[in-house]
C-alpha cells in the first residue's frame, strides 16, 4: 500500500515523519498508512493558511458559496467510494457511512446558502448626526481538530462554516480514521478551492494537534472530542484565541408512563446503539416511570437482541459494525462488569457476537442492563460503546434530579404524550439540546452545543457560522448642516 499524502498549500505531499498504520477494526488488517507530520510541515500548513486568508476573505460571498456547492456535488458523486473507505477504517456499516457522506454534502449546501446572508446591522445613536454600523468579518486562520467517530461529518461542520465565513483552515483528521477525510480534501481541491485555503496534516493529537493549538498563527481553535482534551486545549493556549469546543456527553433519556412505549423503545435502540454508541449524543442512561418500567425493559431487550452485528463491508445493511478501536471496547466491558458487580441485571447482549468470520474484529452485542444506580459507571460516565443502563423512577422531580446529576450537558431525550410533562422536563433539563418524542437532538438548521463540561460555542445553523466571524463597530458622524 502507498502512503496517503497530506495537503499543504495546494500540494499533496508525502510527509517526512514516520508512517502510521490505519487498520480495519472489523478484520484487524492494515488498510493504509499516513505520515506523521513533522513540526516543520505543520508550521508550513499554518503559514499557507495565513497567506491564503488575505485573498479568500475578500472574495465575494457568492463566489465562496459557488465553490462549496461544487464541492458538495463532487462529494455526492463519490459518496459510495467514500463510504466504503470510511467503513474500512472506522467500522460502521457501509450504508450508514454513505449516509454520513450525504449529510456532509448537505452541510456544504446549507452553509453555501448562508454565505449570502451574513448580514450586518445599522444602530441608531442618540443624535441624528451619528450612525453605527455593525459588520461581520472572518476571524482568520482556524485550526480544526476532529474525532474518529464521525470522520466526515464532524470535519464538515467546521470546514463548511469556516470557509463560508471567509476563514482559511488547517485540519488535523483523527489518527484512527484519516483516510476518508483526506479523500474529502481531494473533492475540495477538485472543486477548485485556492491553494492554502484548506490544508490537512496527519498525525497524533498529542504532537500535531498540540503544535496547532500552541502556535501563534491560528486565530481560532475548533475541536470536537473528549472533555478532558478540551480542557487541556484551553489550558495550553499561548495567546488569546476564539474557541469552539464540542465535548463529551452522558446523555439521559426519560420515559414517562404517558409515553408511546413502542416509539420510545425504537428511539432508545437507535440512539443508544447507532455507530456502536460511539457518538457524543448517544443515550447512556434511561429513566423509566415505574408503571412502564418492566414493559419498556422487555421491549428494549427484544429490540437490542434483534439488531444485526456484522462486518460493515460484507453486510452494508447491518445495524452495527465493529467498534473503531480497542479502547471503547475495553471501556464497554469495564462498565458492564462494574454494573453487574454492583447489582445490575443483564437483560440483553453482554458478549461478542458468535457469528463466524467476526473473530478478529472489535465486535460487541448491543447490551442493556437494568436496575441500575448512580454508583455504577454506566450511569455516571460516558461509555462510548454499545451499552445502556436503565432504572425506574417514581416522581418527575426525581427523574430530573438523576438526569441532571452529571457535569455534562450536551443532549437529553424525553418520551411522553402529556403536554404538561413536555413543558416541565424541557424547562428543567440542563442540556443544550432536548429532543422530545424523537432522538435527533442535532439538525443542521438549529444551533447545536453543550452546556457545562460539554463545551463552549455552537455548531450548526446561522449561529454556527457566527462562531467564525468577528464583529466590527463602525461609528459614523455626518455633517448635514454643510448641505443646507
Amino acid at each position: 500500500m502507498t502512503r496517503t499524502k497530506m495537503l499543504i498549500d495546494g500540494v499533496w505531499v508525502v510527509g517526512e515523519g514516520d508512517a502510521i498504520e490505519v487498520r480495519n477494526p472489523a478484520r484487524g488488517s492494515v488498510v493504509g498508512t499516513v505520515s506523521h507530520a513533522t513540526p516543520a510541515e505543520v508550521d508550513l500548513a499554518l503559514r499557507a493558511a495565513r497567506l491564503a486568508f488575505g485573498d479568500w476573505s475578500k472574495r465575494p460571498p457568492v463566489e465562496r458559496a459557488r465553490l462549496l456547492k461544487r464541492a458538495a456535488h463532487i462529494i455526492r458523486e463519490r459518496k459510495s467510494d467514500l463510504g466504503r473507505l470510511m467503513t474500512s477504517e472506522q467500522g460502521k456499516p457501509v450504508n450508514e457511512a454513505v449516509g454520513e457522506i450525504s449529510k456532509l454534502a448537505d452541510t456544504f449546501d446549507f452553509y453555501a446558502e448562508e454565505a449570502t446572508r451574513v448580514f450586518g446591522e445599522i444602530i441608531p445613536n442618540d443624535s441624528n448626526a451619528y450612525q453605527s454600523l455593525v459588520v461581520r468579518e472572518p476571524i482568520g486562520v482556524v485550526a480544526a481538530i476532529s474525532p474518529w467517530n464521525y470522520p466526515a461529518e464532524l470535519i464538515g461542520w467546521k470546514v463548511a462554516a469556516g470557509l463560508t465565513a471567509g476563514c482559511t483552515l488547517v485540519v488535523k483528521p483523527p489518527e484512527l480514521t484519516p483516510l476518508s477525510p483526506l479523500a474529502i480534501m481531494e473533492c475540495m481541491v477538485d472543486a477548485g478551492l485556492p491553494a492554502g485555503t484548506i490544508n490537512m496534516v496527519t498525525g497524533k493529537g498529542s504532537t500535531v494537534g498540540q503544535q496547532m493549538v500552541e502556535s501563534d498563527i491560528p486565530d481560532k481553535i475548533a475541536f470536537t472530542g473528549s472533555s478532558a482534551v478540551g480542557l487541556h486545549i484551553q489550558q495550553s493556549l499561548k495567546n488569546i484565541k476564539r474557541l469552539s469546543l464540542e465535548l463529551g456527553g452522558n446523555c439521559p433519556m426519560i420515559v414517562t408512563a404517558q409515553a408511546n412505549l413502542d416509539q420510545a423503545v425504537k428511539g432508545a435502540a437507535r440512539r443508544s446503539f447507532r455507530n456502536c454508541g460511539q457518538i457524543c449524543i448517544a443515550i447512556n442512561r434511561i429513566y423509566v416511570e415505574r408503571a412502564a418500567y418492566e414493559p419498556f425493559l422487555e421491549k428494549l431487550a427484544a429490540a437490542a437482541d434483534s439488531l444485526v452485528v456484522d462486518d460493515g463491508l460484507e453486510n452494508p445493511d447491518a445495524d452495527l459494525g465493529a467498534l473503531c478501536s480497542q479502547e471503547p471496547l475495553d471501556k464497554t466491558k469495564q462498565h458492564l462488569a462494574d454494573a453487574l458487580e454492583r447489582g445490575a441485571r443483564l437483560v440483553a447482549g453482554g458478549r461478542a457476537p458468535d457469528a463466524p468470520g467476526l473473530e478478529n474484529g472489535l465486535f460487541f452485542r448491543p447490551t442493556v442492563v437494568a436496575d441500575c444506580s448512580h454508583d455504577m459507571k454506566v450511569m455516571t460516565e460516558e461509555t462510548f460503546g454499545p451499552l445502556v443502563g436503565v432504572t425506574a423512577f417514581d416522581k418527575h422531580a426525581e427523574a430530573v434530579r438523576m438526569a441532571n446529576d452529571t457535569p455534562y450537558g450536551l443532549a437529553s431525550y424525553l418520551y411522553t404524550k402529556n403536554m404538561d410533562e413536555m413543558r416541565y422536563y424541557s424547562r428543567h433539563l440542563d442540556y443544550g439540546n432536548v429532543a422530545v418524542n424523537n432522538v435527533d437532538a442535532g439538525i443542521i438548521s438549529a444551533p447545536y452545543g453543550g452546556w457545562k463540561q460539554s463545551g463552549i460555542g455552537v455548531e450548526h445553523a446561522r449561529e454556527g457560522l457566527l462562531e467564525y466571524l468577528n464583529y466590527k463597530h463602525v461609528r459614523l458622524c455626518f455633517d448635514e448642516d454643510a448641505l443646507q
